[in-house]
């Protein structure tokens, strides 16, 4: 049996009045999705618990089956892998966005969706004016998503820094990383000074001079958060016994992966935002199944759409989804294989940001007997055999013979 793991990132939502007080799911037309709970049986299922913040880093290693109070150690530590940057025990990985400030607030947590070659260009910049080799050290990444690293400090786990996409509008001055023991007081107010520094050192910037003079968000601000050292995971293997692959287009998911021993699998013009190549992502989907057990595709495109509160963009990066990437795959799929759908938490519209709430999920088992659900949203899912699942995660349930009669 072969194992197919379709994650589309922030999908679930909240009734949106935009969309007639329906959510995305309910609106968008993706036959294949509901095709999966019509031929499966449906549940929800807790990704996020209720002492955690709700990023994806908690979600998705919950969703793997990995204890997220064990081994979120910060989004920076399980985001580094993907980059082939090495952290030594002692060492501290934070995420660094670059954003927009505007009138001394947080304007846009991305800069716009800043391009990667722009971004690469600024993170450079800062670098050369912030970097010390050996001690702090920054690397570029995926468009707005870049890496700070501080080589030997203490724990930077007391160290409190907001996550820019939870702080949209507010001032600058109020969300500065705050240090929760002395140890790392020094260290706090240091990242505060690159933070603020670090709009003169950009803002002269020829790539943001010309975002300016084209009407886009310049990138006039470095952001780091998510801090942490790096963690110690048993592989997926040890766990599970099944060789697995994970296809993404972000850091994050792609570094759990590689902490996890799958084999990460870069699929070109992957991007994370609506125009990913979906495509692609499913061509190498339908390869890896040949030489693994399982094979987890991650799309973030729905995420970045709840997080810019578009309604109408969300719908379509649904719908992509299930026509372009899970449809094809559907096509093309030659041996028994056990299929499975689900966002990691859902990035509601009215809010856009993450939330904790439980999130629909469909697992169709080839030669099971169906639980009359037909459409996957999130009320249908209230009413499937798997009922509400809070004390089991998510992988565990899939790869194991329970299921529901």
């Amino acid at each position: 049996m072969k194992y197919l793991l379709v994650v589309g990132d922030g999908m679930a939502d909240y009734p949106v009045p935009e969309l007639g007080n329906r959510t995305p799911l309910q609106v968008a037309y993706k036959p294949n999705m509901d095709a999966i709970s019509a031929q499966g049986k449906s549940g929800l299922i807790k990704n996020v618990p209720d002492d955690m913040h709700p990023g994806s880093e908690t979600a998705i290693l919950s969703l793997l089956g990995y204890d997220p109070h064990l081994y979120c150690t910060g989004r920076g530590p399980l985001e580094a892998p993907a980059r082939g940057i090495k952290l030594g025990k002692n060492d501290a990985a934070f995420r660094c966005n670059l954003i927009t400030e505007k009138n001394g607030a947080i304007a846009d947590y991305s800069a716009g969706h800043i391009s990667t070659d722009e971004a690469k260009q600024l993170i450079q910049a800062v670098n050369k004016f912030f970097g010390k080799p050996g001690k702090i050290e920054f690397y570029s990444g995926l468009d707005y998503r870049h890496f700070l690293i501080l080589r030997n400090i203490p724990d930077s786990r007391q160290i409190d820094c907001t996550p820019p996409h939870d702080a949209i509008g507010e001032k600058i001055s109020t969300v500065l990383p705050k240090a929760k023991s002395k140890e790392v007081q020094e260290t706090a107010v240091n990242l505060g000074e690159m933070i603020l520094k670090s709009k003169v050192l950009l803002s002269s910037h020829p790539v943001n001079v010309a975002r300016v003079n084209a009407g886009k968000n310049p990138g006039n601000m470095i952001w780091p958060w998510g801090g942490g050292p790096k963690p110690s995971m048993p592989s997926f293997k040890e766990k599970y016994g099944l060789k697995a692959a994970v296809i993404s287009a972000v850091d994050l998911v792609k570094g759990i992966g590689a902490y996890a021993g799958m084999e990460v699998i870069t699929v070109s013009g992957a991007t994370g935002l609506a125009n990913t190549n979906y495509e692609g992502k499913a061509d190498a989907a339908l390869k890896a199944l040949k030489t693994n057990d399982l094979v987890f595709v991650h799309v973030e495109a729905p995420d970045e759409a709840g997080h810019v509160k578009d309604a109408q963009l969300k719908v379509k990066t649904i719908e992509d989804l299930d026509s372009r990437l899970l449809g094809r795959i559907l096509k093309g799929i030659k041996e028994p294989c056990s299929i499975a759908v689900l966002p990691d938490h859902p990035t509601p519209i009215p809010v856009g940001t993450h939330t904790r709430e439980p999130v629909p999920f469909a697992i169709r088992v080839p030669g099971r007997r169906t639980d009359g659900v037909e459409r996957f949203d999130e009320d249908s899912a209230k009413t499937g055999a798997y009922g509400l699942v809070t004390e089991q995660f998510f992988m565990s349930l899939f790869v194991s013979s329970k299921f529901p009669a």
